[in-house]
C-alpha cells in the first residue's frame, strides 16, 4: 500500500504516518531523511545531491525523483510507504506519476486532512513543550496539570519553537495554498484523493484513516 499525506503544516500528517506506519507496516519516507541518507551512504546520486546541498543549492527535483526511486526499492519498502513532504507541487506530482509507472509501481490513496485555517494558527502558535523531555502542551487545548510544571519529568523549564507564532504560520499556509493545495484538485481528478476531518480530536483522525485503509486492502 502507497500513500501520500496532504495538508497544511500543522494538520497532524506526522502524527497519522506515525500511526499507519505502526499498524500497517509501512515505511514513511521524508525527503529530508532520504537525501540525508543517500548522501551518507555515498550513493551516486547521493554524492550529486552532497555536492549541491555543500554549495547551499536547493537539490532540483529530477536528483530528489532518484533518490525516491532508489529509495523505495529497498526491503523495507516491500509492504509499501508515505511519503512525507513530496509531492509539494504539480511538476513533482507528475514526476512521481512517471517513477511509480516505470516501477510498476501506484499510489493507492493521497489522503487529505482538512482543517480550519483559524484553527490551526491557534494550534500551532498555542504550543510549547517541556525543554527537559520534550513532552508537548498548548496555551488552552493542553495545559500542565500543576500550572509551570511538566506532567511528565516535573520540570519547570519551558520553551516554543521559534516559527511557531501566528506570522510565521500564516506565511506558511500562505505557501502551501499557492504550491501544494493544487495537488487536491490533481488526485481528485485522479481518483485517488480522499479527505478526513482533520480538526477532530487526534483518536478520531486516526479512525478516519484506518476506515480508509482497510476499504483500499479490502475492496
Amino acid at each position: 500500500m502507497n500513500l501520500i499525506l496532504l495538508g497544511p503544516p500543522g494538520a497532524g500528517k506526522g502524527t497519522q504516518a506515525e500511526a499507519i506506519t505502526k499498524t500497517r507496516g509501512l515505511v514513511q519516507l521524508s525527503t529530508g531523511d532520504m537525501l540525508r541518507q543517500a548522501v551518507k551512504a555515498g550513493t551516486p546520486v547521493g554524492i550529486e545531491a552532497g555536492a549541491i546541498m555543500e554549495a547551499g543549492g536547493l537539490v532540483p527535483d529530477e536528483v530528489v525523483i532518484k533518490i525516491i526511486a532508489e529509495r523505495i526499492t529497498a526491503p523495507d519498502c516491500v509492504n509499501g510507504f508515505i511519503l512525507d513532504g513530496f509531492p509539494r507541487t504539480l511538476k513533482q506530482a507528475a514526476a512521481l506519476d512517471v517513477l511509480l509507472g516505470d516501477q510498476n509501481k501506484k499510489l493507492d490513496a493521497v489522503i487529505e486532512l482538512k482543517v480550519d485555517d483559524a484553527a490551526l494558527v491557534d494550534r500551532i502558535s498555542g504550543r510549547y513543550m517541556c525543554a527537559d523531555c520534550g513532552a508537548s502542551y498548548h496555551d488552552t487545548n493542553c495545559q500542565p496539570k500543576v500550572a509551570g510544571v511538566c506532567d511528565r519529568c516535573g520540570s519547570t523549564q519551558f520553551v516554543r519553537r521559534a516559527d511557531d507564532n501566528a506570522e510565521t504560520v500564516r506565511n506558511r499556509l500562505m505557501a502551501y495554498y499557492r504550491e501544494t493545495a493544487p495537488l487536491i484538485g490533481y488526485y481528485f481528478a485522479k481518483g485517488k484523493l480522499k479527505t478526513v476531518d482533520g480538526m477532530a480530536p487526534i483518536a478520531d483522525v486516526t479512525k478516519q484513516v484506518e476506515g480508509i485503509l482497510a476499504g483500499i486492502a479490502s475492496p
